[in-house]
């Protein structure tokens, strides 16, 4: 990867062929290796973190033979497949506190769900399918050995691999370590990303608007999606336009940052200090992406840090950091690849669209009865941030496909996991 030159550099790049999403995801990546560096963490500190090496399960899961349901505990040699047998009651078995003693022929033993089973079960038969008289407990045949036992291990082996590296916890993954009496993992640091905003026509919150000027949205949005991602966001603010001060941040996040993130002035033919800087400072290139919203995308290294140039407009900042970004980072952060869940449904109004970028549009999936359909947004222009806001999906269409009908099927990408 090379730095590109300033005028020639952006004819070549005006007559270039746009490049296929699946393509960029693949240069990137090839170039691309996961951070070094682990951290001893806390459990309660660890949701969001990726596991660093293999965790080992110090006990096995079930700790031992419980019960899978409320019952009676019988011995394997009063199974029958033909006959009813009446056994006598001797004792119970409760979570927490089982039964002392061993199951012997002709004798059962009350037993509740998570309860260790006695010695010498072979089955437990459910409340609800025996008569009880007094001590004496009657059961119909044709049980099985083995029934509604939960063996010692039959989860997780003593010993066992309970997550491989790469694997990012959240709640589930706390809830099954804390089973375990794990305290502590050794996890990934942080990935550290840094953004900044460039441009004389920003202005930052709780300041009044000037003529021309327009509030840092990108910035913000940005913010929330890295918070998704888990890394350590580093907030620069907005540099003015100024050749000193668009290299001075430069200078300054690569110096403090893994990633560094901006929005803006990297389409071809902008007229600002942030290509100059990063084709002088940086070995990077300038893309046109086949996709929209989000066409060009500047992707290369300063120094030690990565660097993602995105568009300026709100709605292609995100979609191109949500499709192109976020799986780079998500692999630089020593994550588990990960594929966006697609849905093939049916679209409620017409999809205008024209053969040559992969277009991701703005949806809201829903259901109507039974039948799960999206719906779009409305305008689909760039600048429409509002339709972030309102939708629930992207509705993916293919480079190659045309408008769409009301009525014929589309593919979806879902946000989140539910509607």
């Amino acid at each position: 990867m090379k730095p590109t030159d300033s005028v020639s550099s952006q004819v070549e790049a005006h007559n270039r062929p746009l490049l296929p999403v699946a393509e960029a995801l693949q240069q990137i990546r090839e170039a691309i290796d996961p951070i070094k560096g682990n951290i001893l963490c806390h459990l309660k500190e660890a949701y969001g973190h990726i596991v660093a090496n293999d965790i080992l399960s110090p006990i096995a899961v079930p700790g031992y033979d419980n019960s899978a349901m409320d019952g009676y505990a019988f011995h394997a040699e009063d199974l029958s497949d033909s006959e009813a047998k009446t056994l006598k009651l001797i004792g119970k078995s409760l979570a927490g506190d089982p039964f002392d003693g061993a199951l012997h022929p002709g004798e059962c033993v009350r037993i509740t769900t998570g309860a260790m089973i006695p010695e010498g079960t072979g089955f437990v038969v459910m409340q609800e399918q025996t008569t009880i008289d007094g001590e004496q407990i009657t059961i119909q045949p044709e049980h099985k050995i083995d029934a509604h036992i939960r063996r010692a291990g039959e989860d997780i082996a003593r010993g066992g691999v309970v997550f491989e590296p790469g694997q990012k916890i959240g709640a589930a993954e706390l809830g099954l370590l804390a089973s375990l009496g794990v305290s502590e993992i050794e996890v990934i640091r942080p990935l550290r990303i840094a953004t900044f905003s460039t441009g004389d026509e920003l202005a930052s919150l709780g300041q009044p608007l000037g003529e021309g000027q327009i509030y840092d949205s990108n910035r913000y949005a940005l913010y929330g999606l890295i918070k998704e991602l888990g890394a350590t966001h580093i907030d620069m603010g907005i540099i003015r336009d100024t050749r000193e001060a668009v290299a001075s941040a430069f200078e300054e996040a690569a110096n403090i940052a893994d990633v560094v993130i901006t929005s803006g002035g990297v389409s071809v033919g902008d007229a600002d200090y942030v290509k100059e800087t990063l084709e002088r400072m940086g070995a990077v290139n300038f893309w046109k992406i086949a996709m929209k919203p989000g066409k060009p995308l500047a992707y290369g290294k300063i120094g030690n840090a990565w660097f993602f140039g995105l568009p300026g407009n709100p709605v292609s900042s995100m979609a191109t950091y949500i499709k192109i970004v976020r799986p780079n980072l998500e692999y630089l952060a020593g994550q588990s690849a990960t594929v966006p869940l697609r849905l093939t449904v049916k679209t409620i109004d017409p999809l205008k669209k024209r053969p040559g970028r992969a277009d991701f549009q703005r949806g809201i999936l829903s259901y109507e009865g039974d039948e799960l359909v999206v719906r779009t947004t409305g305008h689909q222009g760039s600048h429409v941030l509002s339709s972030m806001s309102r939708a629930n999906c992207f509705i993916a269409l293919s480079a190659e496909s045309g408008s769409v009908a009301a009525g014929e099927m589309v593919e979806v990408e879902p946000f989140g996991t539910t509607l």
